[in-house]
Formats: C-alpha cells, sequence, structure tokens
C-alpha cells in the first residue's frame, strides 16, 4: 500500500541540517556482590516457592524419619549437698579466715574434679563388676554435673537406654563421691592446719618489724601528734594571708596617693626627691639668694646703665662666678652631675605648700619601698609554711600507711591465732562429708527423642533447606525477574513495563487493528504502550525524540513485538508514526501487520526505487505507516552502513513525528548500533526470566565502546501484571469490552 500524502523527492538537501541532539551515556552500576533486602527475600520465595516446599518437605520428612527412630533414652538424677547450709563461727572458722581452703567452693573446678579420672576410675571399677562395658570413658561421657541455681547443692545426672543400669550406676557414683568427700575434708583440715603453722612466724615477724619502725619513724621526725601542727600551720597561713591582704591595701593606697601628688606638682619621682634635697641644703639655699640678689641689682642698674658700664659688667662677672659655685653645689647634695635647670629654680622659689606635698610624695614613696619589701617578706614565710605544711602531710601519710600496715598485720596475726587452736577442734571433732539429698530410682520417662522436639527440628531444617536451596537458586539464576531488579543492576531508567501475554497473536496489542478509527481497545497491553511512548516523549526537555532503534540482547526477547505495538500506540495517540523493519536477518514486522513484504527496506537502499512506493499505510490507523523489511540481502551490514540509509533516516525524520527502526539484537551484530548513530537513540527490549545479566552487560560495554545512545531499557513479560487503572476506570469507555 502506498503512504498517502504529496509527492516529495527521495534525497532532499542536507545543507541545512544540524547533528542530531545525543543523551550522555550511562553507566553500567551492576552490584558487585548481591543483597537481599526483605522485598527481595518475598520476591524470591513467591517465584521459588516450588523448589522450597518441595526441597523443605523432602528434609523435613528426613530429619523427622531420623530423630523419631532413634533409640529411647531415659535419664537418672541425684543432688548432693557439697558444703553445710550455716557455718558455726566457733567451730568451724575455715570457711571465714582460710584464703588457700576458700570460703566458699570454687564449683567449676570442683566439677572438672569429680569429672577427672582420679575420681571416677575407682567408682567404673565397681560398676563393671556388673556392667563389663562400662569404662572410664563411657562413664564420664554420660555423666552430667551442675550446679543448681547458684546453691551449694551439684545435680548428677546419667543417661542410658537401660532404667535398671541407669539406677545402679547412679548409686555407685553417689557413695562413690561421698567418700571422696570424707578423704577430701580430713585432708583440707591437715592441709590447713600446717599452712597455718608455716605463717604464723612470719606474720609475727612482720608485725614486730612495723612495730620498730613506726617508733624509730617518730622519733627521727618528733612526730607525735601531726593533727595539732597541721592545724597551727593552717592557722599561722591564715593569720598571713590577712596581713598580705592588709599589705596589699595599703600599697595600693599609697601608690594612688603618690599618682595624685605627682598630678598636682606635675613633677615626678626623681624630681621631687632633687626638689626636696635641694630645698634642705642650707649653703645651696645661701649661694642661690646671693644669685637672685645679684640678678636684682643687674635688673635695677640695667634700667641706668647700658651693658658696657663697668657696674654692669662687675655685677655680670660676679653672677657668672656664682654659677659653677652653685652647680658644684647641687652636685654635692645630689651627688650627680646632671641636674635639670626647671628643677633648680622650683628649688630656688620655694613655695611652702609646694614644698609640702613635695616632701609629701618622698614620704609616700618611701612608704611604698617599706611596704613592697613586707609583701616579698610576707610571701617568702607563707612559701616557707607551705612547704613545712606539705611536708607534714607527707610525714602523717607515711605515718598512717606505717599505723595502718600494722594493724593490718596484727589482725592478720590474730586471726591465724585463732583459726589454728579452731582447725586444732574440727581435727578432734567427726567431720561431715556431703549429704545424699535424693533416694536414687529408676527413670520411667523417656527423654530423648522429643516427638514435639523432633517435628520441630525437622520442620525448622525443612524451612532452612528450602530458603538455602531458593537462595543457591536465585545466586546461579542469572536472568533478570523484575523491573527493579532490571534497574537496581543497571541503574538505566526503566522506559516502559509489558506485561506478559500467553498468546501474543491474540493479545489486544496486535489485534487493534480490527478495531475501527478512534476505537483503539483499552487494556493493560495497550495502556503498557501508550505509558511507554509517553515516558519517551518525555525523556529530553529540550529536543524532541524523532527517532529511535529498538533492539534486545539476544534473539526471542519481544523487540519486534514492542516496536509493532509502540509505534501503533504512539499513532493512536496522534504521532505521525513509521516503523521500519530493519531486521533484514530474520524481519517480523509484516507478520504482525500482515501485510506484503515482496518490497521494502534492502530494495529501497540497493535499487533506485523511491521509498514512497514501498512504505504501506495501515488499513486501521491513517497515522501508522511501515516500511518492511523487503528481501533478505547476503550482506545485511553493508546496506544499513551505506550513506543512503543515513539520508533517508534524515529524510524520515522531517516527514514524519516519529521513525521506529525495528532492528537485530545486539550481541554479536552491528545493524542497530550502525542506526543508532543517526538516530536520537536505542531502546533496548529486557525479556525478563529470559535475558542473561553477563549478556546483557556486555552488549552494554559494546555500546559504551561504540558510544551509541542508549535512552533507556522495557521490561517485556511482567507476570502477574494486574491492570488495575484500566479496571478502575472501565466505566468511562462502556462501548469497550473489559480486558479479559
Amino acid at each position: 500500500m502506498v503512504a498517502s500524502g504529496n509527492p516529495a523527492p527521495l534525497i532532499p538537501n542536507f545543507s541545512n541540517y544540524q547533528p542530531l541532539p545525543q543523551y550522555q551515556p550511562l553507566t553500567w552500576q551492576g552490584n558487585t556482590e548481591e543483597s537481599f533486602d526483605l522485598r527481595q527475600l518475598l520476591t524470591v520465595a513467591r517465584r521459588r516457592r516450588w523448589l522450597i516446599l518441595g526441597t523443605s518437605l523432602l528434609v523435613g520428612s528426613g530429619v523427622a524419619v531420623r530423630n523419631l527412630d532413634r533409640e529411647q533414652v531415659y535419664a537418672g538424677k541425684f543432688r548432693l549437698l557439697v558444703e553445710p547450709v550455716t557455718t558455726d563461727p566457733t567451730t568451724n572458722i575455715v570457711a571465714e579466715n582460710q584464703p588457700l581452703s576458700a570460703s566458699r567452693l570454687d564449683y567449676a573446678t570442683q566439677i572438672q574434679v569429680l569429672w577427672s579420672n582420679q575420681v571416677l576410675s575407682p567408682i567404673s571399677e565397681a560398676i563393671k563388676q556388673k556392667y563389663p562395658e562400662i569404662n572410664y570413658n563411657s562413664l564420664a561421657q554420660n555423666l552430667k554435673i551442675s550446679q543448681v541455681n547458684n546453691t551449694k547443692i551439684l545435680e548428677i545426672s546419667y543417661q542410658n537406654s537401660d532404667p535398671e543400669k541407669i539406677k545402679f550406676v547412679l548409686e555407685q557414683v553417689a557413695e562413690g563421691y561421698i567418700a571422696y568427700s570424707w578423704q577430701k575434708q580430713q585432708g583440707s583440715l591437715q592441709q590447713g592446719l600446717e599452712f597455718v603453722n608455716v605463717q604464723l612466724p612470719k606474720l609475727q615477724e612482720e608485725v614486730n618489724q612495723l612495730q620498730a619502725e613506726l617508733q624509730k619513724f617518730r622519733q627521727e621526725n618528733n612526730f607525735i601528734e601531726p593533727s595539732a601542727q597541721a592545724q597551727t600551720l593552717s592557722s599561722t597561713l591564715n593569720n598571713l594571708a590577712v596581713a598580705k591582704e592588709e599589705n596589699q591595701t595599703q600599697l595600693a593606697e599609697m601608690e594612688s596617693l603618690a599618682t595624685n601628688l605627682q598630678a598636682q606638682l606635675e613633677l615626678d619621682l626623681d624630681q621631687a626627691v632633687t626638689i626636696s634635697a635641694l630645698s634642705a641644703a642650707p649653703r645651696y639655699q645661701e649661694l642661690l639668694d646671693r644669685l637672685q640678689q645679684i640678678e636684682q641689682q643687674i635688673a635695677l642698674e640695667s634700667a641706668r646703665f647700658t651693658e658696657i658700664s663697668p657696674l654692669i659688667q662687675k655685677l655680670q662677672e660676679q653672677k657668672q662666678n656664682l654659677l659653677p659655685l652653685l652647680a658644684a653645689e647641687a652636685r654635692a647634695v645630689l651627688g650627680s652631675d646632671n641636674v635639670d635647670s626647671e628643677v633648680q629654680f622650683l628649688a630656688a622659689s620655694p613655695n611652702p605648700l609646694r614644698l609640702q606635698l613635695t616632701q609629701s610624695l618622698v614620704e609616700t614613696n618611701n612608704k611604698i619601698l617599706l611596704l613592697k619589701v613586707r609583701e616579698e617578706n610576707l610571701a617568702k614565710t607563707e612559701l616557707e609554711l607551705r612547704n613545712s605544711l606539705d611536708k607534714l602531710a607527707e610525714l602523717d601519710r607515711k605515718h598512717t600507711d606505717l599505723q595502718r600496715n600494722l594493724k593490718l598485720k596484727a589482725e592478720n596475726l590474730q586471726r591465724f591465732l585463732l583459726l589454728r587452736e579452731n582447725l586444732r577442734i574440727q581435727q578432734a571433732q567427726e567431720a561431715l562429708p556431703w549429704q545424699l539429698l535424693d533416694e536414687v530410682k529408676s527413670p520411667q520417662k523417656n527423654v530423648s527423642p522429643s516427638k514435639s522436639r523432633s517435628l520441630l527440628i525437622a520442620a525448622i531444617a525443612g524451612l532452612l533447606a528450602g530458603g538455602g536451596a531458593a537462595l543457591v537458586a536465585e545466586k546461579l539464576d542469572r536472568v533478570f525477574h523484575s523491573p527493579e531488579e532490571l534497574h537496581k543492576t543497571t541503574n538505566l531508567p526503566i522506559l516502559g513495563t509489558i506485561p506478559f501475554q500467553k498468546k501474543i497473536e491474540e493479545s489486544p496489542g496486535t489485534s487493534e487493528k480490527n478495531s475501527s478509527r478512534g476505537r483503539y481497545q483499552v487494556s493493560a497491553f495497550s495502556e503498557a504502550f501508550r505509558s511507554l511512548n509517553t515516558n519517551i516523549q518525555f525523556l529530553s526537555s529540550d529536543a524532541k525524540i524523532h527517532s529511535l532503534v529498538v533492539s534486545s540482547s539476544v534473539p526471542m526477547e519481544g523487540k519486534s513485538t514492542i516496536s509493532f505495538n509502540l509505534a501503533q500506540a504512539a499513532a493512536a495517540m496522534g504521532q505521525k508514526v513509521l516503523l521500519v523493519d530493519a531486521d533484514l536477518r530474520r524481519p517480523q514486522v509484516h507478520i504482525m501487520a500482515e501485510i506484503s513484504n515482496v518490497w521494502g527496506l534492502s530494495q529501497v537502499i540497493a535499487q533506485d526505487i523511491s521509498a514512497q512506493d514501498v512504505i504501506q499505510q495501515t488499513a486501521w490507523e491513517d497515522n501508522f505507516y511501515i516500511l518492511t523489511a523487503g528481501k533478505i540481502p547476503p550482506d545485511p551490514t553493508r546496506l544499513l552502513a551505506a550513506r543512503k540509509m543515513q539520508k533517508l533516516i534524515q529524510y524520515w525524520q522531517e516527514k514524519f513525528d516519529l521513525v521506529i527502526f525495528d532492528t537485530p539484537p545486539l550481541l554479536g551484530l552491528v545493524d542497530a548500533r550502525l542506526l543508532a548513530k543517526y538516530t536520537d537513540g536505542i531502546v533496548m527490549v529486557v525479556g525478563l526470566d529470559r535475558t542473561d545479566k553477563s549478556v546483557f552487560k556486555e552488549v552494554w560495554s559494546g555500546l559504551q565502546m561504540s558510544q551509541s545512545n542508549l535512552l533507556g531499557v522495557v521490561a517485556n513479560g511482567i507476570k502477574g501484571y494486574t491492570p488495575t487503572s484500566v479496571q478502575t476506570y472501565s466505566d468511562y469507555y462502556p462501548a469497550i469490552a473489559s480486558p479479559t
């Protein structure tokens, strides 16, 4: 059927064509270590339910039969009181004071001793007289000894298939253990007495040595009452702290007063001392008075005479003669060559108030110096007192240690003396052995095998075996089972999920060509392809998808069915769609569409035939056009790689809203990658429960090497698909039959 529309040249002008947009390829992120969460475990259990059920029944039945078919085993027991319930401190001081024999029995060690060859061998020899098959090893293997709930009681049990044998063995064990306890008790008393006799001289020597050390320490350090000495030193330190605080207060007051006086006098401390010293020097003041008189005469005579007057010159000469004398006197008074002229001026014109302030400043400075010296002395005294207090504390600690050690040794000596007397008393008395609390009887009820316990173990073993078998099968199974697993393994976008159709030729997707235009049958199958088309168109907001290649990893994954139904869904949604059967090896599109395949893509590329003449418009959808594969060529790859094929793709992209190429599988073939180079990308079909993960990864690596743009994957063949949305909205389509 020839495509409708106005004729157009087959090979247009490509000078204005821009390169097709390429989407950033994704990266394979398959898990190197598979992990199972709860949801995955439930999925695996549902998928492997028959394997789990069969393995569980087989293993559980075997375990149950094996457990229930075992020989019946009986158990008997008796209890022994191995320590007295109460202890008289006047007659049994061993339990309180003897560290070697211990006040409380080490039950873990005692149980091991009772199991030992030394204790059980005599008992096994007595039993062997009636039951020759019993030896030490068999007796120890079936004999169990345990402490009863942290009490002073031991429970001894024995297991065997013969109840009478159990009773006889337990009677012999009870007699043997009681005899062992008698011997042990007598031996313990004698060992304890020997130990005490050895330790008493050592303890007496240690007490004597500590007493001598304490006496020597007190004599060397004059150490009688350390607490009173410490109290005296502490009181002195407190008084010293008060004195330091008062001294610091006075020092602060004097320093503040000195600062105020310096501010009033506008002099520093050295200047004030100089003025005070010069003002108090009579010779300096006398020379200073004569100098002032001469200067007054010069001032009076200057009003009458000129500078060259003999009188003026004589007065000037007298003035110059006094200045060296004045300076020499100042040096003599101050002991320094540098005398400030301002200071001399102030000293030359004494002011009683200023002189008094200057004298106060000097006195204040002297008090400051005195207070600082006192502060240093107080600090030194405090340091000495603290050192004495620290030394006293150290001496007190040593004194206390000596007293404590002496007290401990003396008490220990007293305990050992008392212990020796009590051991002698106990040795003279009749010691009580361990007490048998229960009468040994023949057991009446078997302990194993337990029916309920055997069935429970069988059930658990069966479930574990079934679960293990399912996990092993899941590990060995290398195919994808669900869209979630596909996305988690590849990290690729899932563009669509297609439900499984048992008979694809009867499915709504392939039978829709029998429906009238505008009556596209609503079903889970068709809605899946509508969703797939919508997802593809929304892949990019910048560039619209005009062409794509549909392929798969290996054959029989449903790529041709996906291509056909995707094109049909896109056409039903208003797009002008061209489906090109580019699988020149095993074409399938013409079979699904039930159209002729005499002329097709191979003739268009290889011969001078117009594509318009062989493109066929479907009878059931005006927007759906198909270009079949045509005659199968000897070298399909060569045709698809031709320059003419590239130009045809660009031409079809211009004339149609969407061009879909159904291509051969990717594994081992380059056909799909050749076409993907000139389209917007590849959509890979993954057949669930069919596609091997390693094969998919190999194909994906090939796509990366060829820099092919993989738009995403379509999960095909979902089993157990429930078309809830179609059922929910079936009321909106009253003229359409509900899907089955």
